[in-house]
């Protein structure tokens, strides 16, 4: 039985213009910054969303084991990589399709000001890694109340 299959021509020529721009940079000497850098064979879907206490980053990563995940925070630049190896068919398997990209990922995220990279918690649940990232207390808006004096 054949199932829909949902192809994104645009996302794979995205991916195939970060490759070219980053081996262009590379031969030149010089790197991009950019605030959603982009490396690696495949690139896991990512949603940022901003609550009034969180930015929360939520990674497609299905079939990933989250040992496999390194997240790091360096100089303001939140940074997941991972590897997804593709499986090799035993004795007497023959794959007809596959799909499913493989290989090295990396993705960077210069993180806001207001984020404390110190409380970053990372959950691992059904194939989705979720990232939340605190704010700072100092960066939460708050009311500022009026003194009344009577002269």
């Amino acid at each position: 039985m054949t199932g829909i299959i949902r192809w994104d021509p645009f996302r794979e020529l995205a991916a195939l213009q970060e490759r070219m721009n980053t081996l262009f940079e590379d031969a030149s000497g010089r790197r991009r910054k950019t605030d959603d850098y982009i490396t690696g064979s495949w690139i896991p879907a990512v949603d940022v969303r901003e609550t009034k206490d969180t930015l929360e980053i939520t990674v497609e990563v299905p079939g990933l084991d989250p040992k496999d995940v390194e997240i790091s925070v360096e100089n303001s630049i939140l940074t997941l990589k991972g590897c997804r190896n593709f499986e090799k068919a035993a004795d007497g398997e023959t794959y007809h399709r596959v799909e499913r990209s493989y290989g090295a990922f990396e993705r960077s995220f210069t993180l806001p000001t207001n984020v404390d990279p110190e409380r970053i918690n990372a959950v691992y649940r059904h194939g989705v890694l979720t990232l939340s990232l605190p704010k700072r207390e100092e960066a939460k808006p708050r009311a500022i109340s009026i003194k009344v004096e009577d002269k």
